[in-house]
Protein backbone atom coordinates (compact mmCIF):
# COMPACT_ATOMS: atom_id res chain seq x y z
CA UNK A 1 0.00 0.00 0.00
CA UNK A 2 1.43 3.12 -0.77
CA UNK A 3 1.72 6.72 0.93
CA UNK A 4 -0.92 8.25 -1.04
CA UNK A 5 -3.64 5.41 -0.47
CA UNK A 6 -2.72 5.47 3.17
CA UNK A 7 -3.54 9.08 3.23
CA UNK A 8 -6.64 8.47 1.47
CA UNK A 9 -7.54 5.95 4.00
CA UNK A 10 -6.63 7.58 7.27
CA UNK A 11 -8.23 11.02 5.91
CA UNK A 12 -11.15 10.14 4.89
CA UNK A 13 -12.58 8.11 7.85
CA UNK A 14 -15.40 9.78 9.71
CA UNK A 15 -13.44 10.13 12.53
CA UNK A 16 -10.01 12.03 11.39
CA UNK A 17 -13.58 14.19 9.04
CA UNK A 18 -15.04 15.08 12.46
CA UNK A 19 -12.14 15.90 13.92
CA UNK A 20 -11.41 18.79 10.79
CA UNK A 21 -14.36 19.86 11.48
CA UNK A 22 -14.34 20.67 14.94
CA UNK A 23 -10.66 22.56 13.86
CA UNK A 24 -12.71 24.17 10.95
CA UNK A 25 -15.35 25.48 13.27
CA UNK A 26 -12.93 27.45 15.64
CA UNK A 27 -11.81 28.93 12.52
CA UNK A 28 -14.46 30.49 10.67
CA UNK A 29 -15.44 31.03 14.22
CA UNK A 30 -18.80 28.53 14.67
CA UNK A 31 -20.68 28.97 17.93
CA UNK A 32 -20.58 24.99 17.85
CA UNK A 33 -19.89 23.70 21.02
CA UNK A 34 -20.90 20.35 23.10
CA UNK A 35 -21.82 19.90 26.38
CA UNK A 36 -19.39 21.13 29.20
CA UNK A 37 -18.84 17.86 31.25
CA UNK A 38 -18.78 15.99 27.13
CA UNK A 39 -15.35 15.10 26.80
CA UNK A 40 -15.16 13.99 30.48
CA UNK A 41 -18.03 11.77 30.13
CA UNK A 42 -16.98 10.36 26.54
CA UNK A 43 -13.16 10.15 27.46
CA UNK A 44 -14.42 7.52 30.46
CA UNK A 45 -16.48 5.59 28.64
CA UNK A 46 -13.73 5.25 25.80
CA UNK A 47 -10.96 4.03 28.04
CA UNK A 48 -13.18 2.23 30.02
CA UNK A 49 -14.21 0.48 26.90
CA UNK A 50 -10.55 0.14 25.51
CA UNK A 51 -9.44 -1.12 28.93
CA UNK A 52 -12.84 -4.03 28.69
CA UNK A 53 -11.53 -5.27 25.07
CA UNK A 54 -7.38 -5.76 26.08
CA UNK A 55 -8.32 -7.06 29.11
CA UNK A 56 -10.64 -9.60 27.48
CA UNK A 57 -7.98 -10.50 24.76
CA UNK A 58 -5.19 -10.52 27.56
CA UNK A 59 -7.47 -13.35 29.07
CA UNK A 60 -6.66 -15.72 25.98
CA UNK A 61 -2.84 -14.78 25.61
CA UNK A 62 -0.05 -16.78 27.03
CA UNK A 63 1.85 -14.63 29.35
CA UNK A 64 4.71 -15.69 26.70
CA UNK A 65 3.44 -13.99 24.30
CA UNK A 66 3.13 -10.44 25.80
CA UNK A 67 6.67 -10.09 28.23
CA UNK A 68 8.75 -9.00 25.53
CA UNK A 69 6.04 -6.32 23.94
CA UNK A 70 5.79 -5.37 27.74
CA UNK A 71 10.18 -4.83 27.98
CA UNK A 72 10.03 -3.23 24.95
CA UNK A 73 7.01 -0.61 25.97
CA UNK A 74 8.68 -0.19 29.11
CA UNK A 75 11.89 0.77 27.48
CA UNK A 76 9.76 3.64 25.32
CA UNK A 77 8.87 5.13 28.51
CA UNK A 78 12.15 5.48 29.86
CA UNK A 79 14.31 6.56 26.72
CA UNK A 80 11.19 8.78 25.34
CA UNK A 81 10.83 11.29 27.63
CA UNK A 82 15.03 11.56 28.58
CA UNK A 83 15.56 12.07 24.52
CA UNK A 84 12.72 14.88 24.67
CA UNK A 85 14.13 16.76 27.25
CA UNK A 86 17.78 16.68 26.01
CA UNK A 87 16.69 18.10 23.04
CA UNK A 88 13.93 20.70 24.70
CA UNK A 89 17.05 21.83 27.36
CA UNK A 90 18.44 23.19 24.20
CA UNK A 91 15.61 26.20 24.36
CA UNK A 92 13.98 26.00 27.87
CA UNK A 93 14.82 26.07 31.51
CA UNK A 94 15.06 22.20 32.90
CA UNK A 95 10.38 22.93 34.74
CA UNK A 96 9.23 23.76 31.36
CA UNK A 97 11.20 21.06 29.30
CA UNK A 98 10.74 18.38 32.13
CA UNK A 99 6.93 19.48 31.53
CA UNK A 100 6.89 19.13 27.94
CA UNK A 101 8.80 16.10 28.07
CA UNK A 102 6.52 14.60 30.58
CA UNK A 103 3.85 14.87 27.73
CA UNK A 104 5.96 12.95 24.78
CA UNK A 105 6.93 10.66 27.44
CA UNK A 106 3.37 9.65 27.70
CA UNK A 107 1.02 8.30 25.40
CA UNK A 108 -2.43 9.90 23.91
CA UNK A 109 -5.25 7.60 24.68
CA UNK A 110 -7.44 8.87 21.46
CA UNK A 111 -4.09 8.65 19.45
CA UNK A 112 -3.93 5.14 20.09
CA UNK A 113 -7.62 4.51 19.57
CA UNK A 114 -7.66 6.07 16.39
CA UNK A 115 -4.39 3.95 14.98
CA UNK A 116 -6.19 0.80 16.67
CA UNK A 117 -8.75 1.16 15.21
CA UNK A 118 -6.76 1.81 11.59
CA UNK A 119 -5.22 -1.05 12.28
CA UNK A 120 -7.88 -3.24 12.86
CA UNK A 121 -9.00 -2.62 9.17
CA UNK A 122 -5.47 -2.55 7.36
CA UNK A 123 -3.53 -5.04 9.85
CA UNK A 124 -5.75 -7.81 10.53
CA UNK A 125 -3.21 -9.63 12.53
CA UNK A 126 -2.40 -7.06 15.20
CA UNK A 127 -2.48 -7.94 18.83
CA UNK A 128 -5.46 -7.92 20.63
CA UNK A 129 -3.87 -6.91 23.93
CA UNK A 130 -2.62 -3.75 22.72
CA UNK A 131 -4.49 -1.86 25.08
CA UNK A 132 -2.70 -3.34 27.77
CA UNK A 133 0.77 -1.75 26.84
CA UNK A 134 -1.12 1.76 26.92
CA UNK A 135 -1.33 1.49 31.08
CA UNK A 136 2.45 -0.28 30.78
CA UNK A 137 3.80 3.27 29.06
CA UNK A 138 1.41 5.88 30.68
CA UNK A 139 3.34 6.16 34.28
CA UNK A 140 7.02 5.56 33.30
CA UNK A 141 7.33 8.71 30.68
CA UNK A 142 6.05 11.05 33.51
CA UNK A 143 7.46 10.15 36.28
CA UNK A 144 11.17 10.16 34.40
CA UNK A 145 10.27 13.69 33.19
CA UNK A 146 9.61 15.33 36.59
CA UNK A 147 11.88 13.39 38.35
CA UNK A 148 14.37 15.38 35.85
CA UNK A 149 13.10 18.86 37.26
CA UNK A 150 14.46 17.85 41.09
CA UNK A 151 11.27 17.84 42.55
CA UNK A 152 11.15 17.54 46.34
CA UNK A 153 10.05 14.02 48.09
CA UNK A 154 6.79 15.23 49.48
CA UNK A 155 5.62 16.48 45.64
CA UNK A 156 7.26 13.10 44.38
CA UNK A 157 4.84 11.30 46.74
CA UNK A 158 2.20 13.23 45.65
CA UNK A 159 2.64 12.55 42.39
CA UNK A 160 2.61 8.81 42.52
CA UNK A 161 -0.62 9.32 44.10
CA UNK A 162 -1.64 11.39 40.89
CA UNK A 163 -0.72 8.99 38.61
CA UNK A 164 -2.09 6.23 39.77
CA UNK A 165 -5.74 7.36 40.84
CA UNK A 166 -5.95 9.36 37.94
CA UNK A 167 -9.20 9.53 36.09
CA UNK A 168 -7.89 7.90 32.51
CA UNK A 169 -5.39 5.25 33.97
CA UNK A 170 -7.35 4.11 36.61
CA UNK A 171 -10.56 3.81 34.41
CA UNK A 172 -8.43 2.31 31.86
CA UNK A 173 -6.87 -0.03 34.31
CA UNK A 174 -10.04 -1.23 36.06
CA UNK A 175 -11.37 -2.33 32.72
CA UNK A 176 -8.61 -4.37 31.76
CA UNK A 177 -8.89 -5.65 35.43
CA UNK A 178 -12.87 -6.48 34.62
CA UNK A 179 -12.11 -7.39 31.31
CA UNK A 180 -9.26 -10.22 32.16
CA UNK A 181 -11.72 -11.43 34.76
CA UNK A 182 -15.06 -11.87 32.96
CA UNK A 183 -12.98 -12.96 30.11
CA UNK A 184 -14.69 -13.14 26.33
CA UNK A 185 -18.00 -14.44 27.57
CA UNK A 186 -18.18 -11.33 29.89
CA UNK A 187 -17.22 -8.76 27.09
CA UNK A 188 -20.36 -10.23 25.03
CA UNK A 189 -22.80 -9.56 27.75
CA UNK A 190 -22.19 -5.73 27.32
CA UNK A 191 -20.97 -5.93 23.81
CA UNK A 192 -23.77 -3.89 22.59
CA UNK A 193 -23.12 -0.96 24.75
CA UNK A 194 -19.29 -0.86 24.79
CA UNK A 195 -18.38 -2.44 21.69
CA UNK A 196 -20.62 -1.70 19.00
CA UNK A 197 -21.13 2.09 19.21
CA UNK A 198 -17.62 2.09 19.92
CA UNK A 199 -16.39 4.32 16.69
CA UNK A 200 -19.33 5.79 16.55
CA UNK A 201 -18.45 7.86 19.89
CA UNK A 202 -15.45 8.14 19.07
CA UNK A 203 -16.16 10.42 16.23
CA UNK A 204 -18.02 12.70 18.75
CA UNK A 205 -14.87 12.62 21.19
CA UNK A 206 -12.93 13.70 18.04
CA UNK A 207 -15.24 16.21 17.21
CA UNK A 208 -14.54 18.02 20.62
CA UNK A 209 -11.15 17.21 20.04
CA UNK A 210 -10.99 19.22 17.23
CA UNK A 211 -12.65 22.04 19.40
CA UNK A 212 -9.88 22.01 22.07
CA UNK A 213 -6.93 21.57 19.15
CA UNK A 214 -8.17 24.75 17.16
CA UNK A 215 -8.29 26.41 20.56
CA UNK A 216 -4.81 25.62 21.68
CA UNK A 217 -3.00 26.05 18.43
CA UNK A 218 -2.95 29.96 18.93
CA UNK A 219 -0.93 29.33 21.78
CA UNK A 220 2.11 27.75 20.08
CA UNK A 221 2.39 31.47 18.97
CA UNK A 222 3.68 32.26 22.58
CA UNK A 223 6.09 29.01 22.08
CA UNK A 224 7.89 29.88 18.67
CA UNK A 225 9.08 27.96 15.64
CA UNK A 226 11.74 25.44 17.99
CA UNK A 227 8.78 24.08 19.79
CA UNK A 228 6.33 23.94 16.62
CA UNK A 229 9.36 21.53 14.65
CA UNK A 230 9.79 19.95 18.17
CA UNK A 231 5.70 19.24 17.91
CA UNK A 232 5.88 17.85 14.19
CA UNK A 233 9.63 16.31 14.27
CA UNK A 234 9.55 14.40 17.48
CA UNK A 235 6.87 11.88 17.04
CA UNK A 236 8.46 10.95 13.88
CA UNK A 237 11.61 9.73 15.69
CA UNK A 238 9.55 8.28 18.17
CA UNK A 239 7.42 6.42 16.11
CA UNK A 240 9.86 4.72 14.52
CA UNK A 241 11.89 3.76 17.12
CA UNK A 242 8.72 2.55 18.88
CA UNK A 243 8.13 0.00 15.12
CA UNK A 244 11.93 -1.29 15.88
CA UNK A 245 11.88 -2.03 18.93
CA UNK A 246 8.02 -3.78 18.10
CA UNK A 247 9.95 -5.64 15.40
CA UNK A 248 12.96 -6.73 18.08
CA UNK A 249 10.31 -7.76 20.59
CA UNK A 250 8.59 -10.27 17.83
CA UNK A 251 5.20 -8.62 17.37
CA UNK A 252 3.23 -8.57 14.45
CA UNK A 253 3.22 -5.64 11.69
CA UNK A 254 0.29 -4.12 12.67
CA UNK A 255 1.11 -4.36 16.65
CA UNK A 256 4.37 -2.23 15.58
CA UNK A 257 2.80 0.26 14.00
CA UNK A 258 0.37 0.72 16.96
CA UNK A 259 3.25 0.86 19.43
CA UNK A 260 4.89 3.37 17.23
CA UNK A 261 1.60 5.53 16.86
CA UNK A 262 1.47 4.71 21.31
CA UNK A 263 5.53 6.41 21.27
CA UNK A 264 4.67 9.36 18.70
CA UNK A 265 1.72 10.31 20.64
CA UNK A 266 1.57 13.04 23.22
CA UNK A 267 -0.73 12.60 26.63
CA UNK A 268 -2.77 15.66 26.66
CA UNK A 269 -5.30 13.50 29.92
CA UNK A 270 -2.60 12.15 32.37
CA UNK A 271 0.36 14.42 31.96
CA UNK A 272 -1.34 17.62 32.38
CA UNK A 273 -3.08 16.64 35.33
CA UNK A 274 0.30 15.43 37.12
CA UNK A 275 1.90 18.29 35.77
CA UNK A 276 0.06 20.84 37.54
CA UNK A 277 0.78 18.97 41.01
CA UNK A 278 4.45 18.13 40.48
CA UNK A 279 5.53 21.53 38.14
CA UNK A 280 3.06 24.08 39.12
CA UNK A 281 5.51 26.85 37.97
CA UNK A 282 5.53 25.70 34.02
CA UNK A 283 3.93 27.30 31.15
CA UNK A 284 0.89 25.71 29.86
CA UNK A 285 0.56 27.06 26.58
CA UNK A 286 4.38 24.99 26.16
CA UNK A 287 3.08 21.79 27.06
CA UNK A 288 -0.53 21.91 25.84
CA UNK A 289 0.19 24.11 22.77
CA UNK A 290 2.56 21.52 21.61
CA UNK A 291 0.80 17.97 22.59
CA UNK A 292 -2.71 18.58 21.81
CA UNK A 293 -2.31 22.41 19.43
CA UNK A 294 0.30 20.70 17.23
CA UNK A 295 1.49 16.68 17.66
CA UNK A 296 -2.38 15.39 18.20
CA UNK A 297 -3.82 16.78 15.03
CA UNK A 298 -0.40 16.15 12.89
CA UNK A 299 -0.42 12.19 14.09
CA UNK A 300 -4.18 11.97 13.70
CA UNK A 301 -4.05 13.08 9.86
CA UNK A 302 -0.39 12.72 8.66
CA UNK A 303 1.66 10.77 11.59
CA UNK A 304 -0.66 7.90 11.13
CA UNK A 305 -0.25 6.54 7.32
CA UNK A 306 3.53 7.50 7.81
CA UNK A 307 3.49 5.32 10.93
CA UNK A 308 1.98 2.62 8.90
CA UNK A 309 3.69 2.87 6.14
CA UNK A 310 7.59 2.77 7.62
CA UNK A 311 6.12 -0.35 9.60
CA UNK A 312 5.46 -2.03 6.11
CA UNK A 313 8.74 -0.60 4.88
CA UNK A 314 10.38 -2.31 8.33
CA UNK A 315 9.10 -5.50 7.91
CA UNK A 316 9.60 -5.97 4.28
CA UNK A 317 13.39 -5.51 5.38
CA UNK A 318 13.45 -7.82 7.79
Amino acid sequence: MDILELLRFNLLSPMVLAFLLGLLAVWVRSDLSLPKDFAAIISVYLLFAIGLKGGAELSVTPFSSIIMPIIATLILGVITPLIAFWVLRKRFDATNAAAIAAHYGSVSAVTFTAAFTFAQVKFPNVEGFMPALVAVLEIPGIAIAIALAKNTQSKSQHLWHELITGRSLFVLLGGVVIGLLAGKPGLEQVKPFFVDPFKGVLTLFLLEMGLIAGQRLRDLQKAGVFLVGFATLMPIVFGCLGILLARVAGMSEGGAFVLGTMAASASYIAAPAAVRVALPEANPAYYLGSSIGMTFPFNLTLGIPLYALFAELVYGWF
